[in-house]
């Protein structure tokens, strides 16, 4: 089943609408018409269980950002999609504007299950609506209604009907994401302990892979709790992390599945060659007997990338694409649980959760940071596990589990589905002195670097059983956001191992910052009153946001003061938010720079008091004694503060005169580096020019070809209903099957009847002429005397009749005689 969908469709009304479109009003977002509380009268705050106990509604988000110049906010009690265009720093760099009215997007049909979260695609033409009870797609392309012209209906497909059933059933959804390399897989992770992914431009019933976890430990018992997944995380772009993903279990241990690629998704050619000479550099070729797992490493790459050898010798490719690929003889391993490093002679504690870790794991988080790799597990106890990757992720398969794939007529795999087992070794302690050699290409899971465990600190009413979800800041990697019912908590790290390291900047563990953003739990006391949308905003000068929708549909908009990312050089603390906040260093060069001017320096000169003078000594002249001394005493204080100020501020400048050169003579030659690109981006200008022109009358050529096509007597064919697809089915069986053994059967027969009459003509001619002679004999005897009788009677009409005829003619005569 395919669904194609146009990526490039124009969102706005259609040319032939005679309506004339309406004024657009850019007003604060907070005002938004939109974001009212009367938008949200029929809203409640808290529901009840089975038992009849109120209890806080689950946490949702049902606010998004498109990364670009858009809002969208799922509407629960209208059931509609508002899409809202925002400017961000118009007409003050701080200001955040909206359109008014906004753009309604309406589902072609009805939902039968809550929303809880959206979630929308990188390109922002596909959103995802999901439920406890069940998995829509909204494309967000679609065609005005004919009611309301502010309307727009968009075509809305459920995924996996058979699998994600709405109701009581025992499958749910436990978290869904998009692929990062891709805008048409769908990763889903659900109760019965199986990961799937769905290509949405092939088919939105069946998954393209899937993924049947079994984390079964060796030589411990499992438990429930141990054996659920709660969530997962995409990889991003670091070697084999870009093909991994992350599960998470309820007990707090990670496991990872690398490799997993999306069928025909795109890569950097550059990062593919990357991984692809690391296999064979430190696996193939390596001396170390252990590094068995790279050539199935190298196998799968050049199946899956089948131009990697050509861009290998020199091709120019700036991108490949990976083609469907699956090892007959192998399944993926579920690496993991993944375990704490230990430095050189300590034991440690090899544990995944924390001591100060309370509850069951609820979330985790994927953040790639410069050069590390970090994993945030949030507790139900409202405590946030900080771990980092201390080693590179590698591929790890397990031999003699073939997978069970799908191909089509032509052989080509269209999915497939593997069981992924744990990779049964001996645990021991990972120590983080291990030579090199011991631990590249081993098939052993990376061990976690313990940062830190935050307490967030949560009210007493909610610490028991919290639910958190966790965003990474686009603009300030090192920030994470936590969402909680009750309200944002920014963390802030301080301490990053790698790329410290590869920095060369020798920093002692720090603890991460944590500052409240947002309260919405009035004491420890209080009903939590969660918020219902989070979403955060950054533009191209620096500035951020964030977003937050209110359980009454209330829009708060708060400004995130971050670092000057234009100007790297060193930052000290400073204030932001309200509230105290300690930022770390900004990006340095290889060598550290000097301070132009001290600290104390900087401060100015010190205060000094002047000494009160009395009353009688107010009269007292210029020229007296008194009246010099008191002067001399004056200059002695302004010497020795102001003039050896100025003295010490001239010397340190003086002094720094030459490297101040030698840092304006780099600057001088950066611009003129600058100026030379600036030059060469100014000579292409008029290729890509004509380039462009020449991309814009194909782009016209083309519409005029699908304008035409759309025309054609077969563009307009209707599909099929299901009745009739059930009754073509079944006359091309009739066809296929039936009516072959229809005319076999025939044929036989005909065989049969022409032997058969062949074999008795000659002995049944004989009788039949026999027979036919007595009956010819019995027919002539009776024939004959009905012959007598009726001749007797012909001949007496006959008589009769020449009577009447000679009488006819002598009247006729005698009438003409009488005229003559």
């Amino acid at each position: 089943m395919r669904y194609n969908f146009d990526l490039n469709e124009a969102d706005s009304d259609p040319p032939r609408s005679l309506t004339p479109k309406r004024d657009v009003d850019w007003l604060p977002l907070k005002t938004h018409p939109v974001f009212t509380p009367a938008a949200a009268a029929s809203t409640s705050t808290s529901s009840v269980d089975d038992y009849g106990v109120s209890v806080s509604p689950p946490l949702r988000n049902l606010l998004v950002s498109d990364g670009a110049s858009r809002l969208y906010f799922w509407d629960s009690t209208k059931l509609c999609l508002h899409r809202i265009s925002i400017r961000l720093g118009e007409p003050e760099p701080t200001s955040v504007l909206a359109s008014s009215p906004s753009k309604v997007l309406q589902p072609d049909v009805q939902l039968d299950f809550v929303v809880q979260k959206i979630s929308i695609n990188q390109n922002g033409s596909a959103l995802a609506l999901v439920g406890s009870g069940g998995l829509c797609i909204m494309y967000l392309y679609g065609h005005s209604s004919t009611r309301d012209n502010n309307t727009v209906i968009c075509r809305t497909v459920r995924i996996g009907p058979q699998i994600y059933c709405g109701g009581h059933d025992v499958i749910r959804t436990l978290q869904v994401s998009w692929h990062p390399y891709s805008n048409f897989h769908l990763g889903v992770l659900s109760s019965d302990s199986v990961f799937r992914l769905f290509n949405l431009s092939t088919d939105i019933v069946q998954p393209e892979q899937e993924y049947y976890l079994q984390p079964v430990e060796p030589g411990q018992s499992k438990n429930a709790t141990s054996i659920c997944p709660v969530d997962f995380s995409f990889g991003e772009d670091h070697l084999w992390d870009k093909f991994s993903v992350f599960v998470l279990f309820s007990d707090g241990s990670v496991y990872i599945l690398c490799p997993v690629v999306p069928f025909r998704s795109v890569y950097k050619c550059e990062s593919i060659l990357e991984i692809y000479n690391d296999a064979q550099s430190f696996g193939q070729k390596s001396p170390n007997p252990t590094a068995m797992n790279s050539s199935l490493a190298i196998s799968w790459l050049e199946e899956t990338f089948p131009n990697l050898v050509q861009a290998t010798d020199g091709g120019d490719a700036y991108v490949i694409v990976a083609q469907p690929c699956a090892l007959f003889d192998a399944s993926l391993a579920l690496q993991g649980p993944l375990r704490r490093a230990c430095n050189n002679g300590d034991e440690g504690d090899i544990s995944i959760k924390g001591a100060e870790c309370e509850g069951r794991a609820v979330s985790l988080l994927y953040n790639l940071i410069s050069k590390d790799s970090v994993l945030v597990t949030a507790w139900s106890g409202g405590q946030l596990q900080i771990d980092a990757l201390a080693d590179e992720i590698q591929p790890v398969w397990n031999l003699g589990s073939p997978p069970r794939v799908r191909v089509d007529p032509n052989d080509n795999i269209l999915g497939l589905a593997m069981i992924c087992e744990v990779v049964t070794r001996k645990l021991t302690n990972v120590k983080l002195d291990q030579p090199l050699d011991h631990t590249v290409w081993s098939g052993l899971p990376p061990p976690l670097l313990r940062l830190a465990i935050v307490d967030l600190a949560l009210p007493k009413k909610m610490e028991k059983d919290s639910l958190i979800t966790m965003f990474a800041d686009k603009l300030m990697d090192q920030r994470i956001y936590a969402l909680h019912n009750g309200g944002i908590d920014s963390i802030i790290l301080h301490f990053l191992p790698f790329t410290s390291q590869s920095r060369g900047q020798n920093q002692t563990m720090r603890t991460p910052s944590v500052h409240p953003v947002l309260n919405t739990c009035q004491g420890d006391t209080s009903s939590p009153f969660p918020l219902c949308g989070f979403a955060s905003l950054s533009d191209s000068l620096g500035y951020s946001w964030i977003l937050g929708v209110t359980i009454s549909h209330e829009c708060i908009v708060l400004e995130m003061k971050t670092w000057n990312l234009l100007v790297p050089v060193q930052v000290s603390n400073f204030q932001y938010e309200g509230k105290s906040a300690t930022a770390a260093t900004g990006e340095k060069n290889e060598s550290e720079r000097p301070e132009i001017i001290s600290k104390d320096l900087l401060g100015g000169p010190k205060v000094v008091l002047l000494p009160q003078p009395s009353s009688t000594m107010r009269s007292v002249t210029a020229d007296s004694i008194e009246g010099r001394s008191m002067l001399h005493q004056y200059f002695k204080l302004f010497h020795e503060n102001y003039v050896e100020y100025a003295h010490a501020v001239y010397y340190e400048l003086k002094q720094h005169e030459p490297k101040l050169k030698r840092l304006i003579e780099d600057q001088q030659t950066r611009l003129k580096e600058a100026q030379q690109k600036l030059i060469k981006v100014e000579g292409k200008q008029q290729l890509l020019d004509e380039r462009i022109e020449c991309a814009i009358k194909l782009h016209n050529v083309l519409e005029n070809r699908i304008h035409r096509l759309k025309n054609l007597p077969g563009a307009h064919k209707k599909p099929l209903s299901k009745a009739e697809r059930e009754f073509k089915s079944t006359l091309d069986h009739f066809t296929d099957v039936e009516l072959d053994a229809l005319h076999t059967s025939i044929d036989t027969l005909t065989a049969r009847l022409r032997r058969f009459t062949n074999s008795s003509k000659n002995n049944n001619l004989v009788n039949q002429q026999q027979k036919m002679y007595r009956r010819n004999t019995y027919i002539q005897g009776s024939q004959i005397s009905q012959l007598k009788s009726s001749l007797e009677k012909l001949s007496l009409l006959n008589a009769e009749n020449t009577k009447k005829v000679k009488l006819v003619e002598s009247r006729i005569q005698s009438k003409e005689r009488n005229r003559s």
